[in-house]
């Protein structure tokens, strides 16, 4: 599963850990007796941060940013869902925080869903 993970100023701990747990716990998988979760199945994760879920688009012709959490608040929020989810025994790859990436992605089905707890 690859999870684009984005922190706002208004993120904390408790809502990183709550975050990992309802990504790993989430039932979106097909199962043999219904939808089962990543970690039922012991599906390994990609956690790649990405503050630009955070674009505001309403107004005018450029993004703002204004609710992203600045790199120091941020990545050690990524860093927390990141731990929690090893804690919970998820297999976890990440990016790099910060670094420019290429991220290959092939849906299946397609399904994509925003996560906010």
């Amino acid at each position: 599963m690859l999870a684009l993970v984005g922190a706002s100023r208004d993120d904390d701990a408790h809502r990183a850990r709550a975050l990992a747990r309802k990504m790993h716990e989430l039932r979106i998988f097909p199962g043999p007796d219904g939808e089962v979760s990543a970690a039922d199945l012991g599906l390994p994760l990609l956690v790649v941060s990405q503050f630009t879920l955070y674009a505001d688009t309403r107004k005018g012709r450029r993004p703002s940013w204004q609710d992203a959490a600045p790199g120091e608040l941020a990545e050690p929020l990524v860093d927390e869902v990141v731990g929690e989810l090893r804690r919970r025994g998820a297999a976890v790859a990440t990016g790099v925080f910060g670094a420019k990436m290429q991220v290959t992605s092939v849906n299946e089905g397609p399904m994509t869903l925003l996560l906010e707890v």
